[in-house]
Parts: C-alpha cells; structure tokens; sequence
C-alpha cells in the first residue's frame, strides 16, 4: 500500500506544477481521471500533514471552511 500512496501523492505534486492547480483543484482532477470517489482518498490525504494543511488553507481561502488564526511565515 505504501507504493501505491506514494503514487498517489507523486501525482498530485505532478498535476500541481504541470497544470498550475492547487491542490484541491488537482485532487478532484486526479479522481476525476482514475474514476475514484472523492471520500475514498481523504483517508490518503490524512497521512500527510503537508496535504492537509495546504487544502485546509485553501478552503479557508476561498471561504469553504472559516479561517483560523495563523503566525505569519
């Protein structure tokens, strides 16, 4: 299983820089593509912290969730 989460991620990052998507945009694109539910890869996308927080950031950004408090970087 880890190969194919490996993949799975390794995808995503291709889509991004590829396409120019975020990363929400390249997820849905993504199962778009393999014909897979989107419920099916949030166990994936929780894995990784990384993926988690930048979707939770561009949900907040877009207004899908309400923005939490952040220290600037």
């Amino acid at each position: 299983m880890t190969g194919k989460v490996d993949n799975f991620f390794h995808e995503i990052y291709e889509l991004q820089t590829q396409k120019k998507m975020d990363t929400i945009d390249a997820v849905v694109h993504w199962c778009e593509i393999n014909s897979i539910e989107l419920e099916l890869v949030a166990d994936l996308i929780k894995k990784d912290p990384l993926m988690t927080s930048r979707i939770q950031v561009e949900a907040e950004n877009l207004n899908y969730l309400k923005k939490h408090a952040r220290l600037p970087v």
